[in-house]
């Protein structure tokens, strides 16, 4: 029996094939409590396998999702970013508008698909993302809050913030953050970061006083950032001093640093590519 020939796709072939390839982005919101996390894992409930469930259903076919940074299970996201794949063909005849909204009616309740949009070809939502932002809620009232209990962890009232503040001023820079993220997930891979922002504001919310830790940086490692509020919040309580960061900074041990924060109060908030945030809708 001849060989089969196989067919060699011409330079003309695959200019062709790129051309009809585009990127689109999708902003996405949602409530982090009934998900175990965004990467999708078997027989779990998750952001990133109900995403791809829906295209799966919209395209016929499977469509992976690349998400510029991946959050835990029972993290919240106001303005998580996801970049996927599509032949233009399968775009013939639908709106980008309506594509978010058979996403948004093909998914989970507690998430919401803000914007898709075309971007460049080969946008990475990951690999493109400049910085990425995120807030966490400390509840400081005298009682437990009622509105914000699922979105903020209860630290009370009389935090020393000027000394949180001081103690994450060491943090500022590029570092080794090894103290600051999950052992498991630091072995055989760089742990060496950007923060470039530490910063605390105050906030009622629903009636309710706040603190807001916001923490910028170009990208984060596994519990970097519940590690970290976790740390300065032992501050605040006056169980270490400012210079005891420091510490935990230099011995690239995560035992040498605070409690990990609770998941509930950490909020994915923004990725910033180029000069602006993806718009939220």
């Amino acid at each position: 029996m001849a060989e089969e020939l196989i067919h060699r796709p011409t330079l003309e072939e695959r200019a062709a094939e790129c051309a009809r390839e585009v990127t689109l982005s999708a902003t996405v919101s949602y409530n982090g409590a009934p998900f175990a996390g965004f990467a999708k894992q078997p027989g779990q409930l998750t952001v990133q396998g109900e995403l791809e469930q829906a295209l799966a259903l919209l395209f016929r076919r499977p469509v992976d999702v690349v998400c510029a940074g991946r959050t835990d299970a029972g993290v919240h996201a106001r303005g998580q970013v996801v970049s996927f794949e599509v032949d233009r063909d399968e775009l013939r005849g639908r709106a980008l508008r309506t594509l978010r909204k058979s996403l948004n009616a093909l998914t989970h309740d507690d998430m919401v698909v803000r914007v898709v949009e075309e971007r460049p070809q080969g946008f990475s939502a990951r690999f493109d993302a400049e910085w990425r932002e995120y807030k966490y809620f400390l509840a400081t009232g005298e009682t437990p809050p009622v509105f914000t209990a699922a979105t903020s962890w209860f630290v009370g009232p009389n935090l020393d913030v000027a000394a949180m503040e001081a103690g994450a001023r060491h943090l500022i820079g590029e570092h080794d953050f090894k103290s600051f993220c999950m052992a498991a997930s630091a072995v055989g891979k760089p742990t060496c970061r950007n923060v470039s922002e530490i910063s605390f504001a105050a906030a009622d919310i629903m009636g309710e006083p706040h603190r807001i830790i916001t923490v910028r940086g170009n990208a984060f490692l596994h519990s970097m950032v519940r590690t970290i509020v976790g740390t300065l919040v032992m501050v605040g309580r006056g169980q270490r001093t400012p210079d005891w960061v420091a510490e935990v900074l230099a011995a690239c041990d995560r035992q040498a640093a605070g409690e990990n924060a609770p998941a509930q109060g950490l909020v994915f908030w923004s990725v910033h590519y180029g000069d602006e945030a993806l718009p939220l809708g």
